[in-house]
């Protein structure tokens, strides 16, 4: 009747039952000071982790008196500093020998208490309704010391072994930001005015280099077709009749194209392709009274 009574109240709800903590700073043992339980915790508790502080609250665990002896210590425990695990049992025993954490008082101390708790009652076919009510119930309390304190060198283990694992994620994290960093450097550098005004020297640089090559060779072709009109013009002017074996009559800077012109000077000028030569103009009458000009 009160099991159901105190689990209508939701005592014993397991939504409401608190994870233990993985490394607490202290832990409080609320049991009989003489018994084999406390001899127990400490022994298993020193193997495991010596560093973790064990503080006894001394009760008795039957007889009139226990459980308000057990609910008052309880409470007291989680009003203590660096407590984070309160474990509370005794050695196996009749019916009559574990009663006193069958009593409301104990249970609703366990169920109020503001730190997880750890019911170690009696052996493992013995059953209590501190049992129920607390966040963790161990079949022997040696085996309450191994869930309350986890193994020193198996945490030092875990905790190698998650070292490890972060270097590798911020060593990946590491490489993932160089690469990015290269890329945007890469793409900053594409799109900076020195790069830009570079790309725009090289362009500009390019077209002058193509504006050189076309006015050489549009002056090479101008060349070639003054070479050509000016053989044209060579093989058409005077110089080249001259060449030929003819001779230009000139008077002062002016040609004599007739002889009646030629007859009218006193003096000519001979030219031929490869120099000039001066001549007297002699006159000669001839039948019918009129004169010739010879050379």
């Amino acid at each position: 009747e009160r099991k159901a009574r105190l689990a209508r109240e939701g005592l014993f709800d397991a939504g409401k039952k608190r994870p233990l903590p993985l490394v607490p700073r202290g832990i409080a043992i609320v049991t009989s000071p003489t018994g084999a339980v406390l001899h127990d915790i400490r022994t298993v508790s020193a193997r495991r982790n010596p560093a973790i502080p064990l503080t006894l609250l001394p009760v008795r665990v039957q007889g009139d008196g226990a459980a308000e002896e057990i609910a008052a210590a309880i409470r007291q425990a989680g009003k203590l500093p660096g407590i984070d695990v309160i474990i509370t049992g005794r050695g196996g025993g009749s019916l009559e020998d574990l009663w006193a954490f069958n009593e409301e008082c104990v249970v609703r101390a366990i169920a109020e208490s503001p730190v997880p708790v750890i019911s170690a009652v009696g052996h493992e076919t013995d059953v209590t309704l501190a049992d129920f009510a607390a966040d963790a119930r161990a079949a022997t309390p040696s085996m309450a010391a191994e869930l309350a304190v986890q193994d020193r060198a198996e945490l030092l283990a875990r905790l190698e072994a998650l070292r490890r694992q972060l270097g590798q994620l911020f060593l990946q994290q590491v490489l993932l930001r160089q690469q990015l960093l290269g890329t945007l450097r890469t793409r900053l550098t594409a799109c900076h005015p020195v790069q830009r005004l570079a790309a725009q020297e090289h362009a500009l640089a390019t077209l002058k280099a193509g504006i050189r090559t076309a006015m050489l060779r549009r002056m090479d072709e101008a060349a070639a077709d003054v070479a050509r009109q000016k053989a044209k013009l060579e093989a058409l002017g005077p110089m080249a009749v001259l060449g030929r074996g003819y001779a230009l009559v000139m008077r002062g800077r002016s040609p004599v194209t007739s002889a009646q012109a030629a007859s009218k000077a006193q003096s000519l000028t001979l030219r031929f392709y490869d120099g000039a030569v001066g001549v007297r103009v002699e006159r000669e009458k001839e039948h019918g009274g009129q004169e010739e000009g010879n050379l």
